[in-house]
């Protein structure tokens, strides 16, 4: 009689959101790069309108990091 034996390398544990999650928070990541190399190129460009295109980076900076705060909601969320 023969027998196999298995080695287990690795095991998965924990939730699949939290894989969710990781992959929801590359969006915000890529979304704030973007937000900010387009306020510090349109800073290089007219520099005189810091104070006005400022306004705006904070603007579409909290956008964006509401969608990363929603996705963390949303991964512990369907835990129920």
């Amino acid at each position: 009689m023969i027998t196999e034996t298995t080695t287990v390398l690795a095991e998965i544990g924990g939730n699949i959101n939290v894989v969710g999650y990781g992959i929801a928070a590359l969006g915000p990541g890529i979304g704030v790069g973007l937000v900010f190399a387009a306020y510090i190129q349109a800073t290089a460009r007219q520099p005189e309108t810091a104070g006005l295109t400022r306004v705006y980076m904070f603007m579409g900076f909290a956008v964006v990091e509401a969608l990363a705060l929603l996705g963390l909601v949303l991964a512990f969320a369907q835990q129920g």
